[in-house]
């Protein structure tokens, strides 16, 4: 329940419940459902749905890159681009250790993939430990791994949507520079980091080999992401997506609510933002909750919190807004 501060009496609202639990849980819209009716298909295995296709032509062009493959899932998406970049058996990729790929895709790239991860800090803001990073690429040694890759994830996930910024790029990419170490952006909400620096994705990925972009979060489509590189790279992954079960049939259904959430979701993501910051202030002020957070910290769509409070868990916490009478009746001041 909503309640307006200017007014002399509280003005409800609501009250109205909205699922905070994650991104993914938007629905298509309108839009998108005419567009999936209406979408012209073909058998994509063989190139010939001119749906995907032009969604793929759409996303390389937004991402600067060469080419882009239309592929089912955010992890697949990453599975398919680590493995064509380490390509050999026990080759190696730096990653974050509280990264998506380290944390949320259950080890995809060695348990499928044969590629040995090799975890560095996470700081604070999302980016790398940098000097981390110099200290454990592998010298060309034959007890060693290869090191081949390293990725980097923009908005940070686990460290609640944090944006990564160019200059943190610059820096990745001198590091690499005179070696064949590529770098591949976990960029699941890369349009979120652009929208929040107010600059187009692609110049985000300049220095990126290859990106994944998932288009059914906070873009609103109902499945699916796409990964973008030079077009060898995006040549081989498509013979993984195939290898990997990922080689759809007439997927322009699902390729045309996807170019919608490019095209036109990508532009409102502002939107998004907002609210998770009003939220987050909204939050800050209510001292007796016992919820500790900074709103500083709520850059794009994610806000996370503490709970410090001797008297119950957060589960317990929770459970007590869902089905309480006191949790029911809880006022968020709205300035």
């Amino acid at each position: 329940v909503l309640y307006m501060k200017d007014k002399k009496e509280p003005t409800v609202q609501g009250p109205r419940e909205i699922d905070l639990r994650s991104d993914t849980v938007t629905k298509p819209t309108d839009e998108m459902r005419v567009a999936m009716f209406e979408a012209e298909v073909g058998d994509d295995v063989f190139g010939d749905d001119p749906t995907v296709n032009q969604l793929e032509e759409k996303a390389s062009e937004m991402l600067g890159k060469e080419a882009a493959l239309y592929v089912p899932s955010g992890t697949m998406g990453n599975l398919i681009s680590v493995m064509t970049h380490c390509s050999g058996r026990g080759e190696e990729v730096i990653l974050g250790d509280h990264s998506h790929i380290s944390l949320y895709e259950q080890g995809g790239v060695a348990q499928l993939g044969g590629v040995h991860p090799r975890t560095v800090l996470n700081l604070p803001d999302g980016t790398l430990d940098l000097d981390e990073v110099k200290r454990k690429i592998m010298p060309d040694n034959i007890h060693h791994t290869v090191t081949c890759l390293i990725c980097v994830e923009n908005t940070h996930n686990a460290m609640g949507g944090r944006v990564i910024h160019p200059e943190f790029m610059d820096k990745v990419a001198e590091i690499v520079r005179g070696t064949n170490i590529k770098i591949h952006v976990d960029g699941a909400r890369i349009f979120n980091a652009a929208t929040a620096l107010k600059i187009p994705a692609s110049k985000l990925l300049e220095h990126a080999d290859s990106v994944s972009v998932c288009l059914s979060k906070g873009l609103g489509a109902p499945v699916g992401s796409v990964i973008a590189g030079k077009k060898d790279f995006i040549q081989r992954a498509r013979r993984l997506r195939k290898a990997l079960g990922g080689g759809m049939r007439q997927a322009g259904v699902i390729a045309a609510p996807a170019l919608i959430a490019l095209e036109t979701m990508s532009k409102n993501l502002h939107v998004d933002h907002n609210n998770a910051k009003r939220l987050a202030q909204g939050l800050a002020a209510m001292k007796d909750l016992g919820i500790q957070i900074d709103p500083s910290t709520v850059e794009t769509n994610i806000l996370m919190f503490r709970l410090v409070r001797d008297d119950m868990t957060a589960m317990e916490f929770a459970n007590s807004l869902s089905s309480s009478e006191e949790g029911q009746k809880k006022q968020v001041i709205v300035k």
